[in-house]
């Protein structure tokens, strides 16, 4: 199994990072080619569907895992690839489009902490409630008095949810400017996934600094050390799925998890 260097894609808190600066094609950290890069990632799912077992037999542990990234950053293709052997029993995937009148008429948070993971579950944000500072920001939903607050709020909400028993992982998916035209270029040539393709798409590549001004900000101010973020270059699908699925597995192997003991003694019972 290759060993990757994973603290070199946690933002560090106090870290000042710059998106502009790091190269989204970046794969110099694996030795090998891609096929034996997919070779390490199925085991990976494997060793990463046991300790899932483990987590949901345990039911002492809640694990939140975010998301994050530019459109066409590759979310829903790593969620698949990463979790492809994980048995779906406690996991979920939270999916957060825009916001609905209900879910407006509630503080930003609200529809959030309805899908937070229970004791045993393991729950997958496909975006997060990190919207509310990027979109909100971007295309000024609301003024800066209100969305420059919640980042601290954000902070707060996550601390919470750590003193209550959740582990938090945060993935930014850091793809270049020119990969994400590739793949809008590739979706718009192909009729399949014309269904993907959304009309602001190629009005947000028009405002692609302020989004990565925006993505800064958020990875500056809300990375602590009980919800780090990691920042992973994804110009190499392969690359993604095998730096996210390394550290996953590390993280979640220091927790030495183990199945619950049984009420009862069932060695020697024979079942008629």
């Amino acid at each position: 199994m290759a060993e990757f260097p994973i603290g070199k894609y946690i933002v560090e808190p106090g870290r000042k990072i710059n998106l502009h600066k790091i190269d989204a094609n970046e794969h110099k950290q694996f030795d090998g080619n891609k096929e034996s890069a997919y070779e390490q990632v199925r085991a990976l799912n494997l060793k990463l569907d046991e300790l899932q077992k483990i987590q949901h037999g345990e039911k002492q542990r809640k694990v939140l895992i975010v998301f994050q990234g530019m459109d066409a950053s590759g979310k829903d293709g790593a969620i698949r690839n990463v979790f492809h052997s994980v048995n779906p029993s406690g996991v979920y995937v939270a999916h957060f489009g825009a916001p609905s009148r209900k879910e407006l008429s509630h503080d930003f948070l609200w529809r959030i902490h309805d899908k937070v993971p229970a004791n045993g579950e393991m729950v997958i944000f496909n975006r997060s409630h990190y919207e509310d500072v990027l979109i909100v920001r971007v295309q000024n939903l609301k003024s800066k008095d209100i969305w420059s607050k919640r980042y601290q709020h954000i902070v707060n909400f996550e601390k919470l949810l750590y003193d209550e028993g959740t582990l938090i992982y945060k993935f930014y998916l850091h793809i270049s400017n020119e990969e994400q035209r590739r793949r809008l270029q590739e979706r718009v040539d192909n009729p399949d996934k014309h269904w993907k393709i959304e009309p602001n798409d190629f009005k947000d590549r028009e405002k692609w600094n302020d989004y990565i001004d925006a993505y800064n900000d958020v990875l500056n101010l809300t990375s602590r050390k009980w919800a780090p973020w990691y920042i992973i270059p994804s110009n190499k699908k392969w690359y993604r799925d095998l730096i996210i699925s390394n550290i996953l597995v590390c993280e979640l192997s220091k927790l030495n998890m183990k199945y619950p003991k049984a009420k009862i003694d069932y060695t020697g019972i024979i079942v008629k």
